[in-house]
């Protein structure tokens, strides 16, 4: 049963199983909400599963905030062959006998640690001239993405059973556990794809505490799918935040810098409340003529 009432804004944080795209989320999350402002933070491919957050309303505007966090993932890895694709979707191709040893495993992982130029896969979502690599990929054009820095916090080796390896990585945005599979493989010379993938974790949020497709339809045929949703400012707990009084907010609502008092910390931009606690805007801090300013990056609208 669709959603029929008003339309809502904040992030579910939803668990994707194997098989469907991110795509394919956001359109069934469109449809039992029934509204038409919902989008993905992060892609998922449709051979991995876990949390995919899906923004509703005002809490699209903080998209890229959700994307930026940083993610954990159980990535499996076989390696002695490759993929078109990087992963098990694609055409597999033998590669040579697996001899490395755990040692050597661990030797490799090491080498992608911390920031790393990284070559993105093939039939990646990521734009060459306005349109997908997978399209032109799949066209049959050459493609060959230019490597781009990426950060890798952390790999753990959770378990070598030769050709298989069990890995957590935690990672940065922008990087491709596919690719890090891949280049796994190359670097030990027998070739290597990714077999399987969970997001365990995307910011704050775990899969631990994701909602399945299912509970959200339970969930929305109850009355209650809105009681799933986190607040908007949750993209940004981690910044500064100000208390403004309604005259201030007024001016802020109308576009209009703000004179601030003391000076934030952290990255901006920084979160403006009205002392109800309601979520004013996005600022950032700026001085012109000697003066310190809370200049509005993005303002929400009174019924956010």
């Amino acid at each position: 049963m669709a959603g029929t009432g008003p339309a809502v804004s904040g992030i579910l944080n939803l668990y994707k199983p194997v098989g469907p795209t991110s795509h394919d989320m956001v359109a069934r999350v469109r449809r039992l909400f029934g509204q038409r402002q919902v989008g993905h933070a992060g892609t998922l491919d449709p051979l991995a599963e876990g949390v995919l957050l899906i923004c509703l309303g005002a809490a699209t505007r903080m998209s890229q905030y959700l994307m930026d966090g940083p993610k954990t993932y159980l990535a499996d890895v076989t390696l002695g062959a490759t993929s078109i694709t990087d992963d098990a979707e694609g055409t597999l191709m033998p590669g040579r006998p697996v001899s490395c040893t755990r040692a050597d495993v661990l030797q490799a992982l090491g080498r992608f640690l911390g920031e790393i130029q990284q070559v993105p896969p093939r039939y990646a979502a990521i734009k060459r001239d306005g349109v997908p690599l997978y399209k032109l990929a799949r066209r049959g054009q050459a493609v060959t993405p230019p490597p781009r820095p990426v950060h890798i916090q952390a790999i753990h080796l959770l378990s070598w059973q030769p050709p298989h390896m069990s890995l957590l990585v935690t990672c940065h945005a922008g990087t491709y556990i596919r690719s890090l599979a891949r280049d796994v493989g190359t670097l030990l010379r027998c070739g290597g794809y990714l077999s399987g993938l969970v997001r365990l974790c995307s910011g704050r949020f775990t899969a631990g505490d994701a909602v399945t497709l299912e509970q959200l339809e339970l969930a929305v045929d109850a009355g209650f799918a809105a009681d799933l949703l986190y607040p908007v400012d949750t993209a940004l707990l981690d910044r500064d935040a100000v208390i403004l009084g309604p005259d201030s907010v007024a001016r802020l609502r109308q576009g209009q810098a703000l004179p601030a008092h003391g000076r934030p910390t952290g990255p901006a931009p920084y979160r403006a409340y009205s002392s109800a606690g309601d979520l004013v805007a996005l600022v950032t801090h700026r001085s012109s003529g000697g003066q310190a300013l809370w200049q509005p990056q993005r303002v929400f609208a009174t019924t956010d």
